[in-house]
Formats: structure tokens, C-alpha cells, sequence
């Protein structure tokens, strides 16, 4: 008896001693309130003075202020005696809007069709389904856009290609800015004396390269004969280890919005009514309604005919349904990587007018949406026509792009997997003719070209285009 009570005795000084083993004395300046859940004690900083952090006070030696939810984000809490001050500082907010948001003015026209209920593939019979293959392949015969191969380079970039220090998913990157940047030098596009607007610019890395290849020693002599440089980056989320702090170089302007692409109206921005250069519109990536949202910014976004002249040598561009007297900023040229045809939306969609002219609507634009990813999800039977192990089946974003395992199912049996990716090379094919037909009743001669290897990424094709060229007098 005396043994076993020696025994729970000494068992329970080892639990202790475990448990106080385990609680390692919290960082210094951090929270000393430990979270059983997770085994350690709370890394906020604390004030000075203070054990606890905010969201822990509350357990601070005669703390009376209890914590309540924050009403405008449910992800933090606040002192319920000091909620009128949080409330006027609280980053959730809202925000006075800046001048130049203008609420859907890129969004395309509101009819009806966008508000139709999806219908999955695998909701669809295997009539239905022969049926839309039917409409593609009837929609994409006779097409007058082929998509091109042009794997191109900047010198630019070819010091941190050979960089060592990069891995594999950073050589990757640059060698898709390298190309986009070689694309831009043909068509003439890369020069001063231009505004460059990097959509869903992210960091800000295919601005920096820009910057980059049309940096200039500034002398004396040069300083008056230089041209300017704007360079406009559109990100509509808060972004860590942005590049752009690193631009101070005289003569070259640098300007981030944090605002979503459906809502701005360029000719608003005070940086670009300034100077009023030309625009290049440039996107690496730019994930699917955002390259809608992004064209009919360019091309229809309004502003005052006479504020910003044309490029030098370019044919002042056409602006339909616009109003009389007013004419969209002068554009000089686009380049935009293209991704996730997935996700794109018939009411932000620019080749509507395409699409209706070939019997489509917004049932089949929904369903070739779906059927565009079979090109780049991988769905392919084990060991078979499998990709490269360094060959990430993902697009740039990080983002999936495989298709519900349903809807695999409804059609694993219905086509092969080389059928599926033919498939769905076609619907993406098909979505971007609609917007060269946009771009061409602008005014505009575009095309499709893959600036990038299909080993480097599955999203490997560029659509750039430049005013036309003036008939021969």
C-alpha cells in the first residue's frame, strides 16, 4: 500500500515536471498567456509595461474590460470600453473611395444572362455534352487567329537567368518576363515616354524588369533630352515584398492602386492625367474575367477627347458606343499573359458580340469555361502522358486548376485524355478569338502567340496587340 502510494506520488511530480518542461517561458516583449491548444505561449507583441497582449488583457491581474468581437471583422476582438476609438481605426473599415473608382464602370453590361443557373458537366447527359463538342467544333472552324509560337528574350534579364541563387520556380518566372519583355521590344513597345499599367501586378516584378530595360545613366546632358517614364500598377489586395520602393530614378514615376480593375476609370488617375503619355496595358497572368475587366478598361474606360493626344505615328483608335465628344485614353499597345479561362464570366466577357454572331450564349460560354480547363488540369490516367516532375500542372497564381473529380467522372468515359486537353486547348482558343474580335472593332490588330515552352507553364500563351497601321494614301 505504502509502495503504490509512493508510486502515484512520484508519478505525479513527473507529470509536472513534464508539463512544466513543456511550457517554455514565453519570447521576450511577446504575450505571456499560454494557448493550451497549440502547446506554447502567444507570440503578439505586448506593450510596454503589459504581460498580456490585446486579445489576451482581459487576463491581466485587475483588468475589468471585457473583449468582444469586432463588428466589422469577425477575426479580432477589442476592449468593449475603447470600441468607438477601434472602430474609427480599424483597418476593415470602409474607406473613403479614391477618385477614381467608379463602381462597374469595366464590369460590361448587366442583361439577364449572366444571373442563369450553372449546370455542372457532370449534371449534363451524354447528348448534351456530344452537343456542345458539336458547337465547338463548328465555332472554331474557319477561325481567322492561329496561336503562334514566339519564345522570346530581353538581355535585361539574362544576368539573373544565369544567377545561381535562383531556383527553379524563380527561373521560371523570369524567363516568362524575359519573353514578355522581348515581345513588347518587337512590336515597339518598349521605349520612355510612355505610361506602362501593370494589371494584377502582385509585387511588381514584370514592372521592375521594364524599369529596368529602360533605365538610363542620367547625366547632365542627357537629363533634358530624356524621356518620361510612368509605370501604373493595379493590384486589388494589399501586397508583401513589393519591389516598387526600390524605383527613385529621376524622371520615371512609380504608382501603385489598391483597387479591383472593375472599378477603375483610368482617365481619373491623377498620375496619368499629368503628362498624358500613351498607355501600354501589360499583365503577367492576368486570371480569367480579369483580362475582360482589364480590356475594357483600356478601351472603353472615358476621358475628355482632347486631354491625351495619340502616340506619335499611330492611328488615333475608333471608340464605339461611346459619347459623342469623348474617346477612351490613347492607347498604344497590350501584352497580357493569359490564365484560368475557367474563370471567366459571360457579363464581364469583352467577345460577347462573337460569340452571338456564331449561335453561342451564355449556356455554352459557361460550359466551354468548364471544358477550358481539361488543357492545363492534368487529368490524365496514371503513368500515362504524365507531365515532367519539375513541371508544375498549376497556374502562376498558385491556384489549382483541376476540374471537380464529378465532372471527370461524367466524362472519363466519353473522351480520352489527349481528347480532353484538344478539348479544352479549343474552348481557350475560342474564348480569346472573342477578344481579338474585341480588340480588331477597336481598332487594333492583335494576335496570339506562346512566348513561353509548355514545360515552363501550361499558361504559356500572350495576346498582345497594337493600333492599326494607317492605309496606304
Amino acid at each position: 500500500m505504502c509502495f503504490l502510494q509512493l508510486d502515484e506520488h512520484a508519478n505525479a511530480a513527473r507529470s509536472v515536471t513534464t508539463s512544466q518542461s513543456n511550457m517554455a517561458a514565453p519570447l521576450p516583449g511577446r504575450c505571456g498567456f499560454f494557448v493550451e491548444k497549440k502547446k506554447r505561449f502567444c507570440k503578439m507583441i505586448v506593450a510596454r509595461g503589459k504581460v498580456f497582449c490585446g486579445e489576451h488583457a482581459t487576463q491581466e491581474e485587475g483588468g475589468s474590460s471585457r473583449r468582444i468581437v469586432c463588428p466589422l471583422d469577425p477575426k479580432h476582438t477589442v476592449s468593449e470600453d475603447k470600441l468607438d476609438k477601434h472602430l474609427k481605426k480599424c483597418n476593415s473599415r470602409e474607406k473613403p473611395k479614391p477618385v477614381y473608382y467608379v463602381e462597374n464602370i469595366n464590369s460590361g453590361p448587366a442583361d439577364g444572362d449572366e444571373t442563369l443557373p450553372e449546370v455542372s458537366l457532370c449534371e449534363r447527359s451524354r447528348s448534351e455534352l456530344q452537343s456542345l463538342l458539336d458547337k465547338l467544333k463548328t465555332a472554331v472552324s474557319g477561325l481567322q487567329w492561329e496561336v503562334e509560337d514566339g519564345v522570346l528574350s530581353h538581355p535585361v534579364l539574362q544576368e539573373e537567368l544565369n544567377n545561381p541563387k535562383n531556383g527553379d520556380s524563380a527561373h521560371k518566372h523570369l524567363k516568362q518576363q524575359s519573353s514578355i519583355l522581348g515581345h513588347l521590344e518587337s512590336l515597339g513597345l518598349l521605349g520612355r515616354g510612355r505610361c506602362f499599367v501593370e494589371f494584377g501586378a502582385g509585387r511588381g516584378k514584370l514592372s521592375h524588369w521594364i524599369h529596368e530595360a529602360l533605365k538610363t545613366p542620367e547625366t547632365p546632358e542627357t537629363r533634358e533630352t530624356q524621356e518620361d517614364l510612368q509605370i501604373l500598377l493595379v493590384e486589388r489586395c494589399s501586397t508583401r515584398f513589393k519591389v516598387d520602393g526600390k524605383h527613385q530614378d529621376a524622371g520615371v514615376e512609380f504608382e501603385r492602386l489598391q483597387v479591383d480593375i472593375q472599378h477603375l476609370d483610368l482617365s481619373k488617375v491623377p498620375l496619368l492625367q499629368q503628362k498624358k503619355l500613351p498607355l501600354v496595358g501589360v499583365g503577367k497572368h492576368l486570371c480569367g474575367a480579369a483580362t475582360d475587366l482589364a480590356l475594357r478598361c483600356l478601351m472603353e474606360t472615358p476621358g475628355p477627347r482632347e486631354q491625351i493626344e495619340p502616340p506619335p505615328k499611330r492611328l488615333r483608335t475608333s471608340q464605339p458606343d461611346t459619347v459623342e465628344g469623348v474617346a477612351g485614353p490613347a492607347v498604344e499597345g497590350v501584352a497580357l499573359a493569359l490564365c484560368c479561362h475557367h474563370r471567366c464570366e459571360w457579363r464581364h466577357y469583352v467577345g460577347r458580340r462573337f460569340f452571338l454572331q456564331r449561335g453561342l450564349g451564355a449556356r455554352e460560354f459557361s460550359a466551354f469555361c468548364r471544358m477550358s480547363s481539361w488543357a492545363t488540369c492534368g487529368l490524365r490516367p496514371a503513368n500515362q502522358d504524365a507531365p515532367p516532375q519539375d513541371q508544375e500542372p498549376t497556374n502562376q497564381r498558385g491556384e489549382e486548376d483541376h476540374e471537380p473529380a464529378e465532372e471527370a467522372d461524367a466524362v472519363s468515359g466519353f473522351l480520352s485524355a489527349a481528347e480532353r486537353e484538344h478539348v479544352g486547348r479549343l474552348c481557350k482558343q475560342l474564348i480569346d478569338s472573342g477578344r481579338l474580335d474585341f480588340l480588331e472593332t477597336h481598332g487594333f490588330t492583335s494576335k496570339l502567340t506562346r512566348y513561353a515552352s509548355s514545360q515552363l507553364t501550361l499558361e504559356n500563351v500572350l495576346l498582345t496587340a497594337v493600333p492599326q497601321a494607317p492605309p496606304p494614301s
